[in-house]
């Protein structure tokens, strides 16, 4: 099966769980659903997520909180590259208020589906759900002023042209403020495949130079990339002893070196590339 298919299925399984009174297990859910997954837990504190429907909640899948560190400003037109259940589209348009706006764009029908229906139940609506690929963002060039994404760019197969389509859309000045997975130093094949195992989002997570490199590749510039929650070893353990893998023997070549990452980036306000120019 190839990687976009498995994601959209592992998506669309999670969006069933929450409709059917689970969780995904993942992100904010951990304070609602006993989980306990410390990639995607407590990223969102209780008055962020308050005002919002559980549902929303609960369909965190990220590894980050773009909303809290993009500095989002009244009137901005926001993009959330794989917008899930919606969480970080509602608080987005909270904070553009009711001048500016924010889309979402997912490829799997459940997502789409439930973010719709936490919409609804929010009464938010300054948003607008729309289905694409982040490979092949529907929206013309030079039109939002800020991209966010949660954990989802690392699952393209095709990277730079993510990168090249953010570029495309944003407007001159405009910023690129994400939460990801990135790798910090060479690990071992087989290492990584073990930590694979642990979590799905780590699947196609870049080294931390080469994540620069390919943004300033698609034209950005000031390109940072912030360590927010490193992970250790003890992280994975239980789950990694389950799997019949020897945590004790692969903690040196892990300790430290996957983290989740805050990652700005700002189109030039003046450049000479495609999609550049208004």
């Amino acid at each position: 099966m190839e990687l976009k298919e498995v994601v959209k299925e592992k998506y669309g399984q999670a969006a069933l769980r929450v409709k059917t009174g689970g969780s995904s297990c993942c992100g904010a859910s951990a304070a609602l659903d006993g989980c306990c997954d410390p990639i995607t837990t407590n990223l969102y504190d209780s008055a962020q997520t308050g005002e919002l429907p559980r549902e929303a909640v609960l369909a965190s899948l990220g590894c980050g909180n773009p909303t809290a560190l993009a500095e989002l400003k009244a009137g901005e037109t926001v993009l959330d590259l794989g917008s899930g259940g919606g969480i970080d589209v509602l608080l987005s348009a909270r904070r553009v208020g009711a001048s500016g706006k924010a889309y979402g764009l997912d490829m799997t029908d459940e997502m789409l589906a439930l973010a719709r229906e936490n919409q609804r139940r929010s009464g938010i609506d300054n948003v607008e759900f729309l289905k694409g690929e982040i490979e092949n963002i529907p929206l013309p060039d030079n039109s939002v002023d800020v991209i966010i994404s949660n954990c989802v760019i690392n699952l393209s197969g095709d990277k730079d042209r993510v990168l090249a389509e953010a570029f495309r859309v944003l407007k001159p000045g405009g910023r690129f403020a994400i939460s990801d997975v990135v790798v910090r130093g060479e690990i071992p094949d087989d290492v990584r495949r073990n930590m694979l195992l642990w979590v799905g989002c780590i699947a196609g997570a870049l080294e931390q130079e080469d994540y620069a490199a390919k943004l300033a590749r698609a034209g950005f510039t000031s390109i940072d990339i912030e360590p927010t929650r490193i992970y250790d070893i003890e992280d994975a353990r239980a789950f990694l002893t389950g799997q019949g893998v020897d945590v004790d023997a692969i903690a040196p070549q892990v300790q430290d070196r996957f983290m989740s990452a805050f990652i700005r980036a700002t189109k030039p306000s003046r450049c000479c590339q495609p999609g550049c120019c208004a």
